[in-house]
Parts: C-alpha cells; structure tokens; sequence
C-alpha cells in the first residue's frame, strides 16, 4: 500500500518548484533588480525590439553592448515609442536605473530620447522637472 504521504511530498515539490521558478521570474521583473539613483546611458542603437513581455533596446555605449529594458509592449506604444521611431545606428539617450549587479550592462529607462525627440515610458519614474 502506498503511503499517503507520497502524495503529500509530490505536491510540496512541485509547489516548490513553481515558487523558485517565480522567484527567478520576479527577480528581474518590476524595480527591484535596479539601483534607486537616476543613471543616463548614451549610445548608438544595435537593435530594436518591441514585444512582450517588454521592449528593448541593445545599445553601443563607447564599445560595451548595453541591453535597456522598456515598458511593456502597449505601455512603451501608447508613449509614442515605436519600432518606426527609431532604427539601428541612431543615437540614443537611455534614463532611468541601471542593474544593482554593476558586472551587468542592464538597465531599465523610464524615458528614452532618439532623434530629439523623449518618449516617457514610465512617466511617474521621472524626477520633478
């Protein structure tokens, strides 16, 4: 006869392995893997993307590749940030947090400009003017 506490340990593992699997997932999800004072990066752009779960931008900044976390997809959209707006090899100004693990070229920006042009993707994460 099988014990029932088989069933017991099957269902703690997996809960387990679902919480860690989360855990990871949040990590680099909302704020909290960057620092709290306001970084700027300027570069070229190396690519694009506008997706889920967030756009991107890979960007050259004197010779390090730098990846620059956006909104998501409608938010960074509804800002005026599209994939038309900006192309490979044009000049950017990232601000926002960069990454707590300064070994990463990462970083999160609330406003991005391109062109002359800034796009608020996270307006309520500017400082007051």
């Amino acid at each position: 006869m099988q014990s029932p506490f088989n069933g017991i340990r099957s269902v703690t593992l997996a809960a387990a392995v679902i919480l860690a699997a989360a855990t990871v997932a949040y990590a680099h999800h909302g704020w909290s893997w960057t620092q709290d004072g306001f970084f700027e990066l300027r570069g070229k752009i190396t690519a694009v993307y506008i997706g889920n779960p967030h756009a991107t931008l890979d960007v050259d900044a004197e010779g390090e590749a730098w990846r620059v976390d956006l909104a998501p997809p409608s938010r960074t959209i509804a800002a005026g940030f599209t994939e038309e707006v900006a192309k490979v090899g044009d000049e950017v100004t990232a601000i926002g947090h960069r990454s707590r693990d300064e070994t990463e070229k990462w970083m999160k920006a609330a406003r991005i400009i391109v062109n002359g042009k800034a796009y608020d993707v996270y307006p309520d994460r500017m400082p007051p003017a």
